[in-house]
């Protein structure tokens, strides 16, 4: 029987870590690895039914070669997540999610900041993208914390402020409400490094109004009165009183058709808010040895994580975006492959090309219904993802020495063009996990 304790977020990594080393003492039976992987994956720490090790174990029962966390505004998952990874022989990729202006504030104050009035790939704002930071290495963790600190801070007082709002909203149509530090906070792993965020905030008024109008019909009643839109399979989910996910289905609703009514928008760090702006994250990112990347989402038409309406993103002025990105000194993109059609990601494709940018794959991991695996992977037209996959494992490694990470001045094959240096770094990945050491694979780079 598995221990509860592996998925327990109120157990220390380290009694986790030992409850999954006991589990595999036991020599379950796995599912043979595919050749697929995530690089996507949020934990507790951010808001996520998994834990690291959890994480880990799920994503290599799946068959998952390789697992990466970006926790949002947090790098506290990173280290149980390369040792779980570690003990179930999988590549391991940890960084962050964060949300930043495309723009300074100088240019936005000065009104020649670019696209600050158009949606990128942020639902709830226009002219604020998610971008991931990836492949850190182990001794940038302490700078990366630091760096996050305020910006977790400054979350936690905008999503209470958000919380008043939505309590008020509730008791005006009489429906019941949520203590902010005990029901959203409370859930969270801020006081470990982790942070709050809008989810936390949406899941503790789900369970509060599943607690108020009770389950099933009753549920879907209350919701109506509220003017929470509910149709087609989410309203049928919402009205099954034996659903194992209802909290969650109920977020997601939550997420797509109400937090507008009370959401407030986040702003720059220079006004006290938790933006940087992306120049300032993209220079970070290189100088703690890892590889920054923007997120791209593209115009959906069906959310995979049910918690996005049908809306226009980034397409309709892809081509010029991309090209800001590259001049930004982005020098990767990363985005999900079930998320988006053929047609988005060829386009997608020969922009990265014409600009020499990095492609990076992963599907969104944060409730319970989703799969870990993505079944595109095996396809030969996405090879070079599963490179670039290996690539940042080989990279996160070997960067713990300065002057060995694929975007290092100094790294010995630092004068190629980076898709060259992806491929290089790509056949080193599988190595380093099955037991290399790094010297001998440093000693090849520079050779």
């Amino acid at each position: 029987m598995l221990s509860t304790t592996l998925n327990d977020p109120g157990a220390a990594p380290e009694d986790r870590l030992a409850a999954l080393r006991a589990h595999l003492d036991g020599a379950p039976a796995m599912r043979a690895f595919t050749r697929e992987s995530n690089n996507h994956i949020h934990t507790i720490y951010s808001f996520s039914p998994y834990t690291p090790t959890m994480a880990c174990l799920r994503g290599r029962e799946a068959g998952l070669q390789v697992v990466g966390s970006v926790d949002h505004d947090s790098i506290a998952a990173a280290a149980e997540m390369r040792e779980a990874g570690a003990m179930l022989g999988m590549g391991v990729v940890t960084g962050f999610e964060c949300r930043v202006k495309l723009q300074s504030l100088a240019e936005e104050e000065s009104g020649q900041a670019r696209f600050a009035d158009v949606k990128l790939n942020n639902p709830d704002s226009a002219g604020v993208a998610y971008v991931t930071v990836q492949g850190i290495p182990a001794r940038s963790r302490a700078r990366v914390e630091e760096f996050l600190a305020p910006i977790r801070a400054a979350r936690l007082e905008r999503t209470r402020a958000m919380a008043e709002a939505a309590n008020a909203i509730l008791a005006s149509v009489d429906a019941p409400g949520f203590d902010f530090d005990r029901d959203v906070v409370g859930i969270s792993q801020y006081a470990r490094g982790g942070t709050v965020t809008e989810r936390h905030l949406l899941f503790a008024m789900a369970t509060a109004l599943v607690d108020g109008f009770g389950r099933g019909p009753a549920l879907v009643e209350g919701l109506d009165r509220m003017g929470a839109t509910t149709t087609g399979t989410a309203r049928q989910r919402l009205a099954d009183a034996d659903n194992p996910h209802l909290v969650y289905d109920l977020l997601g609703v939550l997420k797509a058709e109400y937090l507008d009514r009370f959401y407030i928008q986040p702003d720059h760090v220079e006004r006290g808010g938790e933006l940087p702006d992306a120049r300032t994250v993209v220079e970070f990112a290189k100088s703690v040895g890892a590889v920054p990347c923007y997120a791209y989402l593209g115009d959906v038409t069906a959310s995979p994580t049910g918690d996005k309406k049908a809306e226009k993103f980034e397409d309709d002025y892809l081509d010029e975006l991309v090209g800001h990105l590259a001049a930004l000194g982005f020098p990767a993109i990363t985005y999900m492959p079930p998320r988006n059609t053929p047609e988005q990601l060829e386009r997608l494709a020969r922009l990265c090309a014409e600009h020499g940018l990095m492609e990076v794959s992963g599907v969104d991991i944060n409730t319970p219904r989703q799969e870990f695996g993505c079944p595109e992977l095996s396809e030969p037209r996405f090879a070079h993802l599963n490179t670039s996959t290996w690539a940042l494992v080989a990279h996160e490694v070997l960067a713990e020495q300065p002057g060995h990470g694929l975007l290092d001045p100094a790294d010995p094959l630092a004068d190629l063009p980076l898709r060259e240096r992806v491929e290089r770094y790509g056949a080193l990945g599988p190595r380093l996990v099955a037991g290399e050491s790094p010297e001998t694979t440093m000693k090849e780079l520079a050779r």
